[in-house]
Order: C-alpha cells, then sequence, then structure tokens
C-alpha cells in the first residue's frame, strides 16, 4: 500500500523523509561519540540544504569538492568545511580559505602553488594520496585505477616538500563496507605509515556504506580507533550514501502504457532525474514491485526523453498499471538532485520534505525558467 504523501505529492518529485534520515544520522553520531572520529557530510552525494539543521546536530560539518559546494557547507551548516578538488582555480581561492578550515590538495604542484595562501590563513593543509589498492570493480568510480590522476602515488611522494603539511587523505571506496577500509588501510600503512606520524590527522575519505544493514560498523570502529593509538592521530570520515542512504523517493506517474511492448512511459527520465541508473549502471528499486516475470503484470519503465536508451528497469505488478498510475523508485536521494539535468527540456522533479508527523512539503518547484537560464 501507497503512503499517503506519495499519492498527494505533484510528480515527478524526490521525497526525502526525516524520519528515515535521522535514523542514518543516529547511526553516524554513534561513531563520533564512540570514537571522537569527525563525521563529515559529503555533499556531492546529497546537498539538499533545508535539512542541514538537522544534519549539524548530528554531524561534525561538510565537505566539498570546489567553491560552490564549500559556499553551501558554510552557509547552510556553519560547522567545519573542508574542501578537495583535483585543482584549483586562482580566482576561487581567496574565498576557500575563507570560508573553508580544512583544504586537501592533490598534488605537490597544487600544495607548492596554493599553500602559502591557506597556511596565511591558518587553514589546516593536507594532502591527497594514492595507496594503490584497488579494492572494487567499477573502473569509472576506482580512484587507483592504473592513471588515475586522484592522489600522489608514493613513488612521486616527496619528502622534502611536507612542512607545513598537517594531513593526509585518501578516498579509495565505492559503497563499500569496513573489510575494504581495513585492506586499504594496510596499503596506507604499508606505502606511506613513516609520513603518518608527521601528521595531526588523516581522512578515510567517502564510500562507506555504513547505514547499509550487514554493514560491520565494529570493525570500522577498530580501524578508526587503531590509526588514532598507533599515530595520535585525529580521523576524518566522508560519508555521502550513508547519510541518506534509503531515505529518499522518486515518484512518478505512468503516462502512457505501449501494451505490445510492455513498456510503460512515465514523467520521469533516467538520464535527467536518476543519471546513476545508465552511468552506473543499476536498477533502482520500485515500491511493490517484484523481478520480470514474478508477478502477473510486467513492464519496462521508461522516460519521455528522445533518448532511446532511456529506460529505468524491467519490473512486475500483481495488478495491471494504467495511465495516472503512481510509481515510487526507492533510495532516490543520493546521486540525483546533485546530478539530474533538463535534456530535451525535461522539468525538473519537485524537492519534498516528509516530517516526522507525515505532513510533508514542497521545498523546491522548479519550471520554465530553470531550464531558460541553464542555457
Amino acid at each position: 500500500m501507497m503512503k499517503r504523501e506519495w499519492l498527494e505529492v505533484p510528480t515527478p518529485s524526490y521525497v526525502i523523509e526525516e524520519g528515515l534520515l535521522r535514523r542514518n544520522l543516529e547511526i553516524l553520531h554513534d561513531i563520533e561519540n564512540d570514537t571522537g572520529a569527525h563525521v563529515l557530510l559529503a555533499q556531492k552525494c546529497f546537498s539538499m540544504y533545508s535539512f542541514y539543521p538537522l544534519i549539524g546536530r548530528y554531524l561534525s560539518g561538510t565537505t566539498a569538492s570546489g567553491l560552490y559546494e564549500a559556499r553551501l557547507g558554510h552557509e547552510e551548516m556553519g560547522k567545519e568545511n573542508h574542501v578537495f578538488s583535483p585543482a584549483y582555480k586562482q580566482e576561487d581561492f581567496p574565498e576557500l580559505v575563507r570560508i573553508c578550515d580544512h583544504i586537501v590538495f592533490n598534488s605537490f604542484a597544487q600544495w607548492r602553488t596554493f599553500g602559502p595562501q591557506a597556511r596565511q590563513a591558518g587553514v589546516s593543509c593536507g594532502l591527497r594520496i594514492n595507496p594503490e589498492c584497488s579494492t572494487q570493480e567499477h573502473a569509472i568510480y576506482d580512484p587507483c585505477a592504473e592513471g588515475s590522476r586522484l592522489g600522489v602515488r608514493l613513488r612521486d611522494f616527496d619528502e622534502t616538500q611536507l612542512a607545513g603539511l598537517e594531513g593526509l587523505h585518501f578516498h579509495t571506496l565505492c559503497e563499500q563496507g569496513a573489510d575494504a577500509l581495513a585492506v586499504t588501510l594496510k596499503a596506507v600503512e604499508e606505502k606511506f605509515g613513516k609520513y603518518l606520524k608527521q601528521m595531526k590527522w588523516l581522512n578515510f575519505g567517502g564510500g562507506h556504506h555504513i547505514t547499509k544493514p550487514g554493514y560491520d560498523i565494529a570493525l570500522l570502529k577498530q580501524c578508526i580507533r587503531r590509526m588514532q593509538q598507533e599515530y595520535g592521530l585525529d580521523i576524518y570520515i566522508e560519508p555521502g550514501e550513508a547519510v541518506a542512504l534509503n531515505a529518499g523517493f522518486l515518484v512518478a506517474t505512468v503516462l502512457d502504457i505501449q501494451a505490445d511492448n510492455g513498456i510503460a512511459i512515465l514523467d520521469t527520465s533516467a538520464a535527467c532525474h536518476m543519471p546513476d541508473v545508465i552511468e552506473m549502471p543499476y536498477r533502482p528499486p520500485v515500491v511493490g514491485a517484484g523481478e520480470p516475470g514474478e508477478f502477473a503484470c510486467t513492464y519496462t519503465f521508461a522516460g519521455p526523453t528522445c533518448l532511446a536508451g532511456d529506460t529505468i528497469g524491467t519490473y512486475s505488478f500483481q495488478e495491471p498499471l494504467s495511465v495516472g498510475s503512481r510509481v515510487v523508485f526507492g533510495d532516490m536521494a543520493i546521486y540525483t538532485m546533485v546530478k539530474n539535468n533538463t535534456f530535451n527540456g525535461m522539468p525538473l522533479p519537485d524537492i519534498v520534505a516528509v516530517h516526522e508527523n507525515h505532513d510533508w512539503e514542497v521545498v523546491r518547484h522548479f519550471g520554465y525558467e530553470d531550464f531558460k537560464m541553464r542555457l
């Protein structure tokens, strides 16, 4: 049975449930409390800043991938504000050193160029390292793949340029468990261990599926404590997905059904509104649906754009769908609002917040001007 708000909201809409978000935040807050590590929201995954006051009550702050995210974290949460970019722009840097307390550089060349300005402003500076330890199979998301531009490898590490650097940063995981972190930490210690005692902090980066059922939180805490005790380091961790995992939905409406093809065309698009479905690729869950052929009525969901491959996945239902039926996709808070686009002039979905008393409100509505202003 569909929730009342799923039947009432305009479509398409991203619907974020405060209660589900809080459940994730409580898990992450426990890690902070129990270990003393600093947990930061990776805004590249989830930037719905209307919830930043709530998130800020549980986490230490935000981390950014550039100036605009850094500004958002500074303005809307106002706690710790970290930034990493593969390369910074000269014109952005004066503002970054004003609003960020931690800046991570991707190379010694960037450190030489911007480090003096950052240190003069009192910013804690770090260097991203590449431990060359791949623990995943998604090449597009693997910063340790051969030829990666992300982080300094040991063979390029210049220990004569460490003066003034206070931390090291690595980010190698993608939707992975604590076992992958433990493997990565071993590689970090083998390659860069002799430099860790010279540092004040170590950042474990993101990609930790901490709030996924079955995640080994005890092992994560063990990894944190070991690095604290062995090297005297402050530990930072930057989850994005873990903050909003399974806390949001994308509600859509069936516009047309092609019975001969078994296709249902929706008012939402994989290409525009859930691009990771095509990029990853993956098949998002649908509320009340089964695998193809599991139930009597099977449909392939497709978007209304001109892209022939704008398909979301194939699902089955116990009862036939019809024009006007609601379809609810799960786990749609992450990498959706931050990556969507207006290809074909597609309207962006509304952003809806559902409060814990089940009242809902449209936080943002997008119209023609939002499409036009981007061109």
